[in-house]
């Protein structure tokens, strides 16, 4: 057969047997109502039921009934319980359809331990929120894959020291309310609007699952990263790893959060971590907002991972806008 005859052939071939480029529908797990139960455990790092008193009573206070999961108080030395354990109790938390949504009461470290026994089959069927934030990126990551949205947002034991700010967004994502933000300019924001998807979270926690099947995809999407308690120079080595493997290069927005309690050498690095991401960023022409009120800091404001957001950075400040 001539090879102009063949392609026309190969194209229709693509195209009808899904080969070719799709975009899948994101799916939006119902949003809260009151009377709803929420289900609140551990995945990581080890915590006892009295700090996470005041996110209970948050929760009550909303009309929300609370189910204490199994890795509440459980100790395997900094963890809740060995890897079996709390991947029981989220698997079973994943899996009961009385429970509307997942909210990590601690993080830590330890997810990534977790997140390959899981069985997402009948979260796929009917998704259900997934809050957190920190090392929950795992899992806000993973489930993106799935293309279900989640709720990067604050952990049971900061829900007595988070700000009204912090508190109000976590409300109005849970039940569904309109959610934008307005803050104050930044001297490195870089001007420009863009809109799309919103993925990322812990820079550390991205970092460490690069290659991994619970990686998402970056392509044009809007990024949001923060970290904690890191030395500068890894800062610096992370940004870079992202940088060369054309991660901002192939976005269409950055969202800095907070950058907590940086360390340095005894010999300094220079240049605090706002610095060295404003370095390594500044040759692309996206939008850019610094400072934005997330992470490890007490204004923790909700973000909705997976959402579309319209991302606007002028010179009076940065506005976003969920879709």
């Amino acid at each position: 057969m001539p090879v102009n005859n063949i392609l026309p052939q190969l194209l229709l071939l693509l195209l009808f047997s899904g080969a070719a480029y799709t975009q899948t529908t994101l799916k939006i797990p119902p949003y809260l109502t009151k009377g709803d139960t929420v289900g609140i455990l551990a995945t990581a790092r080890k915590v006892d039921l009295a700090p996470l008193q005041p996110a209970i009573a948050l929760l009550k206070s909303w009309g929300l009934n609370v189910v204490i999961g199994k890795t509440i108080g459980l100790d395997n030395n900094q963890l809740a319980g060995a890897d079996w354990q709390r991947a029981t109790d989220l698997q079973e938390m994943l899996d009961n359809p009385k429970i509307k949504a997942i909210w990590c009461g601690k993080g830590g470290y330890g997810t990534v331990r977790i997140v390959d026994r899981i069985n997402f089959t009948k979260f796929k069927k009917k998704p259900k929120w997934f809050i957190g934030f920190s090392d929950a990126t795992v899992l806000h990551s993973h489930i993106n894959t799935l293309n279900i949205a989640t709720m990067h947002a604050l952990v049971g034991i900061s829900a007595k020291s988070a700000t009204p700010q912090a508190i109000e967004s976590f409300r109005k994502a849970l039940f569904g309310e309109k959610l934008s933000y307005t803050i104050p300019p930044h001297a490195y924001n870089k001007i420009g609007k863009a809109t799309g998807e919103l993925v990322g979270g812990n820079l550390s926690v991205l970092y460490s699952i690069i290659g991994s099947k619970s990686e998402a995809d970056y392509k044009g999407k809007i990024i949001f990263i923060e970290d904690l308690d890191e030395y500068l120079y890894h800062i610096d080595r992370m940004m870079m790893n992202l940088d060369r493997n054309d991660y901002f290069k192939n976005v269409k927005g950055i969202i800095i959060g907070a950058m907590s309690k940086m360390r340095d050498n005894d010999i300094p690095w220079g240049h605090d971590a706002l610095q060295i991401i404003q370095d390594i960023t500044k040759e692309y022409n996206i939008p850019i907002c610094f400072n934005f009120p997330a992470g490890h800091i007490q204004d923790n404001r909700t973000l909705i991972m997976g959402k579309q957001i319209t991302l606007d950075v002028s010179a009076t400040g940065t506005k976003i806008v969920f879709e």
